[in-house]
């Protein structure tokens, strides 16, 4: 084998490794965000879930006085 060919196996071999250490990094950049992002997630989800209980609670009471209203009646 000339040193020529060998010299070009050498960068391509040195270029597949550093384009993988890039995808690596990637990789990792990309999990933290996705954490990040699924625990953003489930802050909004609870404090929709809150918001949406709160309205139960005006609804219910809403429901209750006009029945008591009419029982004093």
């Amino acid at each position: 084998m000339s040193i020529e060919i060998f010299n070009q196996l050498e960068q391509k071999v040195t270029s597949a490794v550093e384009t993988l250490e890039l995808m690596k990094m990637e990789v990792e950049e990309l999990r933290e965000e996705n954490t990040r992002l699924k625990q953003e997630q489930e802050d909004w989800s609870q404090r929709l879930s809150s918001l949406l209980g709160k309205l139960n609670e005006v609804d219910v009471e809403g429901r209750e006085a006009p029945a008591q209203e009419q029982a004093s009646l």
